[in-house]
């Protein structure tokens, strides 16, 4: 029986048709894209051709794409970038709880060095901030709000819309985090009041290692490395040509799927909640129960532990996670089940199940049937009361 995968928030496949294109760039295009000669120019037509995919895809001109190494540096340089660009003249940053850690930690870090102040808003149950605390936290020194799009671990989908029409009434640059919607939702900056919006080629089919920020013209932002001036200064270093042209590949085929493919995930994503619920007593769906992403389910089982329920169902053949795969590893709750207000003993035991384009009605099904016995299994070894 086939390995089912179900953590494509994590990472996805590389789409065949980009790693065709890119094995293709590996082996026939060998020139740097700052090179003049016939090498070069080959190579730097393949860099422009794909900054005017990744434009195109969210309604950005082709000049205001930055490629990076992934969405953690894009986060970084968005951050970084417009903290030194304001330097002496503004330094507060407004963030959430719940934003993955290359935002989080890099606020805290310009913080710990008397580069900024950072003011962390809370999110109620369902993972949501409200506008209002976004308004309220903007003071005449705040040089940038960072709200991710959609979490990472949860699912829940954020009232971005509204967070940037009153910074852009304020003044003030709005970056946000998208690496888990561009690609799966609608995305289109020509009408959406954002400054900065990072994007990585490995949440939707393309190879990991290569990324964008979007900058929005007119937006200041400094580099924050220095090196040969590419990416028109803003990151230096030689463009990575394959990854590049991956990522152009990865973003053109998720706009053309987009539509049908979220809207097939979301059917199955709802399958699978409701199964979860009416199968498993006691099981806390958490995020927002309809302004979350398409393909995400996320749940807590009191009673059990996130690292078993991910060795107990990789043991039946589901590749899953109990939540973002960049802290795997660690035995301390995930600070965004935290920043939900559960209680420590319950996010313990959270599983997250993300959905992809080769997951079919029949996966869901199977995960259906494995679970609960898993679940039930796991609650009777630690000693917990299991609910009626």
């Amino acid at each position: 029986m086939r390995r089912v995968y179900l953590d494509h928030a994590a990472t996805t496949p590389v789409d065949p048709e980009v790693a065709e294109f890119m094995a293709q760039v590996l082996t026939e295009v060998p020139g740097n894209p700052s090179s003049i000669y016939a090498e070069g120019r080959q190579a730097r037509a393949l860099v422009d051709r794909s900054r005017e995919e990744v434009a195109a895809a969210i309604g950005a001109e082709p000049a205001e794409i930055v490629f990076t190494s992934g969405g953690t540096e894009a986060d970084n340089l968005a951050l970084r970038g417009v903290l030194k660009a304001r330097e002496g003249e503004a330094d507060g940053i407004v963030t959430t709880a719940i934003e993955h850690h290359a935002v989080l930690d890099t606020a805290h870090d310009l913080e710990a060095h008397g580069q900024a102040r950072v003011t962390v808003l809370a999110v109620d149950r369902d993972g949501r901030v409200s506008p209002d605390a976004v308004r309220a936290a903007i003071d005449d020194r705040t040089a940038l709000v960072s709200v991710m799009h959609g979490n990472n671990e949860i699912g829940t989908l954020q009232p971005i819309a509204a967070i940037g029409t009153l910074c852009r009434e304020a003044g003030v640059t709005f970056h946000s985090d998208a690496v888990q919607t561009v690609g799966a939702l609608e995305i289109d900056v020509r009408v959406l009041p954002v400054d900065l919006l990072s994007v990585n080629a490995h949440k939707f089919y393309g190879p990991k290692g290569v990324g964008a920020l979007y900058v929005r013209t007119g937006t200041r932002i400094a580099t924050v490395q220095t090196g040969g001036g590419q990416e028109k200064g803003r990151r230096t270093g030689t463009e990575n040509v394959a990854g590049v042209v991956g990522l152009g590949a990865a973003m053109r085929i998720a706009v053309a799927r987009r539509a049908a493919e979220s809207a097939r995930q979301g059917v199955l994503r709802d399958r699978l909640i409701a199964g979860i619920a009416s199968r498993i007593p006691d099981a806390t769906l958490t995020g927002h129960p309809i302004e979350r992403l398409p393909n995400n389910a996320s749940f807590c089982f009191r009673g059990t532990q996130g690292e078993a329920l991910v060795v107990s169902l990789d043991l039946e053949g589901f590749s899953v996670s109990s939540g973002s795969a960049c802290t795997s590893g660690s035995t301390d709750p995930s600070h965004v089940l935290l920043a939900l207000g559960l209680e420590r003993d319950l996010a313990q035991g959270s599983l997250r199940l993300t959905i992809g384009r080769d997951t079919t009605t029949a996966d869901i099904d199977r995960l259906l049937d494995a679970l609960p016995p898993i679940v039930a299994r796991l609650r009777t070894a630690s000693g917990a009361a299991v609910p009626a």
